[in-house]
């Protein structure tokens, strides 16, 4: 199923994001991917896994050769999301569609909020920490993180660029890029967790991911020149309202059993 152009579109605003403010587009993959291209909710999260892996790696180097990432920090700290990506895809095999697009909502929601909270963040680290201490406090938020990277396809960026500056010390000007390669770390292991077990139509895919990674380029070169603060607060709404879509289009399944009328036919 080859995507439409209107998916296309949705592609360049996935990848731009993800260069931009490293991470946030991510989990507009799934949505557009089931209810734009017509994939099935549990094809869709493993191409997405696809498509965000490879914006995101793509991205990464880019700010990599800027001076833009911390690989002391981004090692060990994509070594825990790792783990909990391959952990989150296997368990999310055996999770019905229906109930994957519903987690997805409310990811989604969260990063809405997240992305709308003002950016000034003081770090929680001192001077004198190691970077094995640093890591410590990053492990949690690393193995959650992952978790939600193999179940719903997500890249979580929207919680792994605050972490890295708060917990992990990282400036700003780096977490972006470190962000980013933690979340291409998360996407590579999340589709090992489901190969072999998700048929996926890669090369129907390929356009779509072609069209991610070349405006993930384009948003690294645009990353400190545009007025990040407004593109977060723009895309967080939209972000809600789609978020408040995909919730509306599955209520059935939010609601109890005896509440759902079976009409006779």
């Amino acid at each position: 199923m080859v995507p439409p152009p209107v998916a296309l579109v949705c592609a360049a605003g996935i990848g731009l994001s993800l260069g931009l403010l490293g991470g946030g587009g991510s989990v507009l993959t799934v949505p557009v991917l089931v209810y734009i291209v017509g994939y099935d909710p549990k094809v869709a999260v493993t191409v997405s896994l696809g498509v965000v892996g490879a914006a995101s790696i793509t991205a990464a180097v880019a700010h990599w050769r800027a001076g833009r990432v911390d690989l002391r920090t981004a090692i060990p700290f994509g070594g825990v999301t790792m783990a909990g990506s391959y952990v989150g895809a296997r368990i999310g095999v055996y999770i019905p569609g229906t109930i994957q697009l519903i987690a997805l909502a409310v990811v989604m929601l969260a990063a809405a909020l997240v992305m709308l909270r003002p950016q000034r963040v003081e770090r929680a680290t001192h001077p004198g920490d190691t970077h094995l201490v640093r890591a410590l406090r990053l492990a949690p938020v690393g193995a959650g993180v992952g978790l939600l990277t193999g179940i719903v396809g997500v890249g979580g960026g929207f919680l792994i660029v605050p972490a890295l500056v708060i917990w992990g010390g990282v400036a700003m000007t780096a977490a972006i890029g470190t962000s980013l390669l933690v979340i291409a770390l998360n996407c590579a292991t999340g589709l090992a967790g489901y190969a072999g077990r998700i048929a996926v139509p890669w090369g129907d895919a390929g356009a779509f991911i072609a069209v991610a990674v070349v405006f993930a380029l384009v948003g690294t070169v645009l990353a400190g020149r545009v007025p990040a603060a407004r593109l977060r607060r723009g895309f967080a709404i939209f972000l809600l309202a789609i978020g408040a879509f995909v919730l509306y289009r599955n209520r059935v399944a939010l609601l109890p059993s005896s509440a759902v009328v079976h009409v006779p036919r």
